[in-house]
């Protein structure tokens, strides 16, 4: 994941910052408790296909 993108992107939900996890291949908000997939290398910031966290 590009450092630059990380800067730029936010959570659509509530406009917050979002951290890489390269493990798993999301983003996460820690705010909204919510992951967003990253796929081919393309984040995925759609809340319909975000998962919960616990």
């Amino acid at each position: 994941m590009d450092k630059k993108l990380l800067d730029i992107i936010a959570c659509p939900s509530c406009k917050g910052d979002l951290e890489y996890d390269k493990k798993a291949q999301e983003l996460i908000c820690h705010k909204e408790k919510l992951a967003y997939p990253i796929r081919d290398g393309i984040p995925v910031l759609l809340t319909s296909d975000a998962r919960e966290l616990n």
